[in-house]
């Protein structure tokens, strides 16, 4: 069975020249100066979480850093060290409140998050879809193999251990999906996180297709596959060996029931077979017409590796087929309802999988390839392919006045987005960095002591540097340098460990290193947040001295979100006021200690400008005193950033923030009080 959870067999590709350098160091890159270049103010961030990029093709470096950016506006705080990640990045009306989350992409929040250094974010996530009930299975999911390839790279077992109830408990709820006489899982189109597939529309004879069409599919059987094996091997790591026996058996029938069953010869693809039996469609036959849903089983390595399920790979890459000039296809030109617009949003064309490109689906397939290209011998494919299908995913993040920003999907045959941009702003409903650090970069990681190492590189990459990589505790700097001149290290690819020069050992065109036992990385508690207030009621309340919003604007300050884009917004701001004097203030409802206040304030050189000076102050008995103030950082207030105020301990009922402002109006993306 081929699988990341068993020894992978190693695949022979173009081999890297190893660095014939005998220097022990690199000229690497000032990770400040790419902050700054990036993020400007709000640098220190993602200094202290993402591991850094540069890359001789500008467009991925330039859309791996706006896609950190775009993650960190979906973290939320939702309390003490609770954290989500969420999908839309402002509220739709079939999120789950209060959270604002969806379990559909919780694998690609997962997948890519589990490169942040501070653990609290994925641990607080984590928790939140198997302890608090945030996989509520709305949609299809592969949390449990996402939340063991996020062990993967932080080796906290005593973490995982805690989840493996939950995940057991998650996957026996799917029962209400399953037929026990085909043993397989099915689903409408809806809740397997799509509308208007080959099966919801045929079966609702052409005229609709938002739900409707169960199938049995290759998506769910092979996330419901993954999630097994996941519970399997955390079963194993415990020493509990009945239930890894038993996730071993449900993972091994639904593999072979997947091949069996789901293969279709004459299509020589992965496809649903109908579950619904109606006037036009029948039960059990095969949809008519290839899906790009149907490659999702190398998305966990499902398949086995056999010329024939390989060859499946070929209508990928043919543009007769599923590839787009601009994208990846839904599904292919050759069905009859292809590119059909069933609804319209405000005169715009709407969301549909019948041939539009989807990041979601797309960042999974290209993940499936770059399992495809290390873990299958194949010559279907090659590191171009992957180069290729990367880089016109890369350029779907651009707006076509040039402005980055990830919408919901796009056109592959015209370019642009489809979608109304309103209602999707900076999309968090796929995976990016992920494609970069392990597709690209070549970052594989594993269970054991070593690491494999396999850049899906051709000639049209000429250097790439991967910096400050934790990693099983480690940190790691990789570098692919094709004449050796960039970064003084020699020619070819050469890794650090913890500032070391490590030896690459070749292996079938990969490479392998000893990274060494995993290093222990304590996980850092916050204080809790006395102004956080996501649900809108109760305390802590909010007030201003104006407020042109109040149903929204006042609780955005104080609602665990934060960031700075101008497309959408989420902030308090005092626009409306006449004067160069306004305050925002929360009421705890009951006396609490505090010492450190944080505003983060938005600026946008416009309409709000950075204030010329901030008091902050606190509520005693009925007066309100100023604090006696420690510490301003930055020492000068800075928009677009955090500006943390800290100050002897008091003891307060509630807090209040003066703003002055002469060169334009106040705007807060929030105001944390510790």
């Amino acid at each position: 069975m081929v699988s990341r959870y068993i020894v992978l067999l190693f695949l022979i590709f173009p081999v890297f020249l190893l660095s014939c350098s005998k220097a022990d160091k690199m000229t690497e890159p000032d990770h400040q100066q790419l902050a700054t270049k990036y993020y400007k103010e709000d640098a220190q961030w993602y200094l202290d979480n993402i591991p850094f990029f540069e890359c001789s093709d500008s467009g991925l470096e330039q859309v791996y850093y706006y896609r950190w950016k775009m993650y960190k506006a979906h973290l939320r705080n939702t309390g003490d060290n609770h954290f989500v990640i969420t999908e839309f990045i402002n509220h739709v009306a079939w999120d789950r409140d209060p959270f604002c989350t969806i379990n559909a992409a919780s694998m690609h929040h997962v997948y890519e998050g589990r490169w942040l250094k501070d653990d609290r974010y994925m641990n607080g996530y984590i928790n939140y879809l198997f302890q608090d009930g945030g996989n509520n299975r709305r949609y299809s999911e592969s949390v449990a193999d996402a939340a063991y390839a996020r062990f993967l790279v932080n080796t906290d077992t005593a973490f995982l251990f805690k989840q493996l109830d939950s995940m057991q408990y998650s996957y026996n709820q799917w029962a209400d999906h399953w037929d026990s006489g085909k043993q397989l899982y099915y689903i409408p189109a809806m809740p397997d996180a799509t509308e208007y597939t080959i099966a919801s529309i045929d079966a609702s004879g052409g005229t609709a297709g938002f739900d409707g069409g169960d199938a049995f599919r290759p998506t769910i059987n092979s996330y419901m596959y993954a999630n097994a094996m996941a519970i399997a091997t955390i079963a194993a790591m415990k020493g509990d060996m009945v239930v890894n026996k038993e996730y071993l058996q449900k993972a091994a029938a639904l593999k072979n029931n997947i091949e069996q069953h789901l293969w279709n010869d004459s299509l020589q693809h992965f496809t649903d077979r109908f579950k619904q039996d109606n006037q036009y469609v029948h039960y059990w036959d095969f949809i008519r017409g290839r899906e790009l849903a149907g490659m999702i089983p190398w998305y966990f390595n499902l398949p086995s590796d056999t010329k024939k399920f390989n060859a499946a790979w070929r209508h990928v890459i043919d543009t007769s087929h599923l590839l787009g000039q601009y994208g990846l296809r839904t599904n292919e030109p050759s069905y009859e309802h292809y590119f059909k617009q069933f609804v319209i949003y405000m005169g715009q064309r709407g969301s549909q999988w019948n041939g539009p490109s989807w990041p979601y689906q797309t960042s999974q397939v290209l993940t499936g390839m770059a399992n495809m290209l290390n873990n299958y011998r194949q010559d279907v494919i090659n590191n171009s392919d992957y180069l290729k299908l990367l880089r016109q995913y890369t350029q779907q993040h651009y707006l076509p006045d040039g402005t980055i920003n990830l919408v919901e999907n796009y056109d592959p045959n015209l370019g642009g987005p489809i979608v109304f941009y309103y209602w999707s702003n900076h999309y968090n409903h796929s995976s990016y960095n992920n494609l970069i650090i392990s597709g690209l970069c070549g970052i594989r990681p594993s269970a054991g002591d070593t690491l494999d190492i396999n850049p899906l590189v051709d000639n049209s990459i000429d250097y790439f540097y991967l910096g400050d990589i934790r990693y099983h505790g480690h940190r790691l700097s990789l570098i692919y340098d094709k004449d050796g001149k960039k970064y003084n290290a020699g020619k070819g690819l050469s890794l650090f460990v913890d500032g070391k020069k490590a030896k690459l050992i070749n292996k079938d065109g990969k490479y392998q290193v000893v990274i060494g036992a995993p290093v222990a990385i304590p996980v850092t508690k916050q204080p809790v947040n006395h102004a956080l207030n996501i649900e809108r009621k109760g305390y802590p309340v909010p007030s201003a001295s104006v407020n042109t919003n109040p149903d929204t604007s006042l609780y955005q300050a104080v609602d665990g979100r934060c960031w700075y884009f101008t497309e959408i917004t989420n902030r308090w701001t005092s626009l409306g006021s006449a004067s160069v004097t306004d305050w925002y203030a929360v009421d705890f409802g009951k006396p609490k200690d505090i010492s450190a206040v944080k505003i983060y304030l938005f600026a946008d050189g416009k309409t709000y400008a950075v204030p010329d000076s901030i008091t902050v102050e606190y509520q005693t008995s009925d007066q309100w005193l100023p604090v006696k103030m420690k510490e301003q950082k930055p020492v000068a207030l800075t928009g677009n950033t955090v500006n943390a105020f800290s100050f002897e301990k008091i003891t307060a009922a509630g807090i209040r923030v003066k703003f002055k402002h002469t060169a334009g109006q106040v705007a807060v993306s929030e105001v944390e009080c510790y």
